[in-house]
């Protein structure tokens, strides 16, 4: 049909792709589809929107759940670890072990992270974005049963199989979720999407802290329940994932199947006329024709894929070495070296937690206006300057003035704040933006697998450091983020409504340099 008469001819209604070919029209391209006057004024549609919720919500969700869920009844749990090894051998348990037990309980989320990061290349290639998303969920249901039932069955041991399980699902949920949901935005929207992921992740963090509190779910006989209520966001994912388009990008340049990316895509922007967004992947179809497909290998001795590959794994390490999960994990600690009481530092942590969504939000609205680059040396240099005064704030809080106190609880929400501007939410969709399709899956496993080895490291290491040093932890995360600073302000370029073909020239240029 010609494309020139229908324009000439408004009143005439559309015809899906479908009804074009004599076909039915398919579930997937719907009927309220609309015309648009122009395919770069792309905004959220319903369809989108529903889209990005199936995907962050079951995925994020149990990323941020599950690394915030163990703070609130950490007490309770050490003190059934100490009932339950008791009733087993009849003997008085050391506390030190107890401390071991539980420290391998939440340091295993990390180990299962880094497998699941690890593999997320091969689960996104083999069952596709969507498909894996969804094959995931049966790990939240294995790590929920044992999680769930551990109590009653009298085993500490069940708690730490189920955080191994959601661990992997985790690790495969930071890299699947923000490649889905980078493949299926407009290019002017790919940030703010992107920047989705976090946002949820910080939602599910505060909600694990409402959740943990003794006035709702953080008692003694109902703590089992806190560790198995992130079942319900998997169930949300399988109900309302199977509904959406697998991403358009994987079927047009992985499976090669034209009329089901054009399927997807259609259904995605609520319209038929997607024929520029459809040539730009076709061009990238045909140049990853020229180009063998991407080993491990070939990612680390070609330089056109090895200096974007470098600059998202510093990313990755940057965010987690920045010393955000010190305070995460650690805030209550922190909020009571400042001199409050138990139950004041805990509601000072929720407080910091709200702030966090609140500026994940602002982060996710400015972000296409600022720019990615913007937004990481804003929020880096704005954590270094934080931690310098933190550290100077802490050394003279133990018997100094009150307004010392209430300054160091400042300071620490001012460092989530710069944290959640940029450094929260940008590396993990920068990385799909970094690499084009062929290199993506591999790309990602590798940024993915480094960002919770570097939260692993953190995990384990800071506690002993805070120990020895004292508020002077900090000075090892000043340090750190000057020099985070200084990388991205020389190597990470913008990357803001540039298409991939064209980010990858820009590497092609450099390497040749």
């Amino acid at each position: 049909m010609d494309t020139k008469k229908e324009q000439e001819a408004p009143e005439l209604p559309k015809k899906s792709p479908d009804e074009i070919n004599g076909k039915q029209p398919s579930p997937v391209a719907g009927p309220a589809i609309t015309k648009l006057p122009k395919e770069d004024s792309y905004g959220f549609n319903g369809r989108l929107v529903f889209a990005i919720a199936a995907a962050a919500l079951g995925s994020s969700f149990q990323h941020g759940y599950n690394t915030g869920v163990v703070n609130a009844p950490q007490t309770l749990i050490e003190e059934w670890i100490k009932e339950t090894e008791f009733n087993r051998t009849g003997e008085a348990v050391d506390q030190s072990k107890v401390t071991m037990i539980w420290s391998i309980a939440v340091a295993i989320f990390c180990v299962g992270g880094m497998i699941g990061g690890a593999i997320t290349g091969l689960v996104a290639e083999r069952f596709g974005r969507k498909g894996g998303l969804l094959l995931n969920n049966v790990l939240v249901l294995v790590a929920v049963i044992f999680q769930g039932a551990s109590k009653a069955a009298g085993s500490f041991e069940m708690i730490i199989i189920g955080r191994f399980f959601i661990g992997v699902n985790s690790g495969l949920n930071a890299g699947l979720a923000p490649m889905y949901l980078a493949e299926i935005s407009p290019i002017h929207l790919r940030g703010a999407v992107g920047t989705v992921y976090q946002l949820v992740i910080t939602i599910s963090i505060l909600v694990s802290q409402i959740l943990g509190l003794e006035s709702i779910l953080g008692t003694k006989d109902s703590w089992p329940i806190l560790l198995a209520i992130t079942i319900i966001p998997a169930i949300f994912q399988v109900v309302t994932l199977p509904i959406c388009p697998e991403s358009p990008k994987y079927l047009l340049l992985s499976k090669g199947q034209e009329i089901e990316a054009q399927r997807a895509l259609t259904w995605l922007r609520g319209s038929i006329e997607v024929h520029d967004e459809m040539d730009d992947m076709r061009n990238e179809y045909e140049s990853m024709k020229l180009i063998p497909k991407v080993t491990l290998k070939e990612m680390f001795v070609n330089p056109t894929l090895r200096i974007p590959l470098f600059i998202a794994m510093t990313i990755m390490v940057a965010q987690q070495l920045s010393g955000i999960n010190a305070v995460m994990f650690f805030s209550t600690k922190i909020f009571t070296m400042a001199q409050l009481d138990a139950k004041n530092a805990q509601y000072a942590t929720l407080g910091m937690g709200a702030v966090n969504v609140f500026m994940t939000l602002v982060s996710m609205v400015v972000v296409e206006k600022a720019g990615r680059k913007t937004l990481l040396l804003v929020g880096f240099s704005g954590m270094c300057c934080t931690t310098i005064l933190l550290t100077i704030c802490l050394a003279y809080v133990q018997g100094g003035a009150l307004w010392i106190s209430y300054v160091s609880i400042l300071l620490v929400i001012l460092f989530v704040v710069m944290f959640a501007i940029g450094p929260g939410s940008i590396p993990w969709f920068l990385v799909s933006e970094l690499f084009n399709q062929s290199a993506r899956g591999a790309a990602t496993s590798l940024a993915v697998a480094v960002n919770w080895t570097a939260n692993f490291i953190v995990g384990i290491g800071f506690l002993p450091l805070q120990e020895a040093l004292g508020g002077h932890v900090f000075i090892i995360f000043t340090v750190l983020l000057a020099l985070f600073v200084l990388f991205v302000y020389k190597k990470v370029p913008e990357t803001k409504n540039k298409t991939i073909e064209e980010i990858s020239s820009m590497f092609r240029q450099i390497s040749y340099q």
